[in-house]
């Protein structure tokens, strides 16, 4: 029976803290675009990266797409601004990121510095073509 009770503990704590991943400052980005790009293949390279990330990317209009995430219950809002030089990715939203006071789960982060990464490599593949 002692084992049994150990083992509970261990399961029980290791839940207790898996649950308590807290909260970290929301990141936005702003990265300078490399080499020489147009509007259009920097907006191509959004585009493509969010596909690839599983985000939904809806351009607004020249210079700003909108782009939103849903995984396992949450959900996230972006706004990327963006032309030949520069883009920007900032939070707009969310749901269920216990979001508040320009903090939250640092599961956002992620999501965003991997959609950044995607973005660069999108850029570096134009370059190679």
């Amino acid at each position: 029976m002692k084992p049994l009770k150990l083992i509970l503990t261990g399961v029980f704590a290791a839940i207790l803290v898996s649950g308590c991943a807290g909260t970290a400052p929301v990141k936005n980005v702003s990265q300078n675009v490399a080499g020489n790009h147009s509007n259009a293949q920097v907006r191509q390279a959004i585009l493509a990266a969010g596909l690839n990330r599983g985000w939904i990317m809806n351009p607004v209009n020249d210079g700003v797409i909108d782009g939103k995430i849903l995984l396992r219950g949450h959900s996230a809002d972006i706004r990327i601004n963006y032309n030949s030089n520069s883009y920007q990715i900032k939070y707009i939203t969310s749901s269920n990121m216990d979001a508040k006071e320009g903090n939250i789960h640092p599961n956002y982060n992620r999501w965003v510095a991997n959609l950044d990464k995607d973005i660069q490599l999108e850029l570096a593949r134009q370059n190679i073509k």
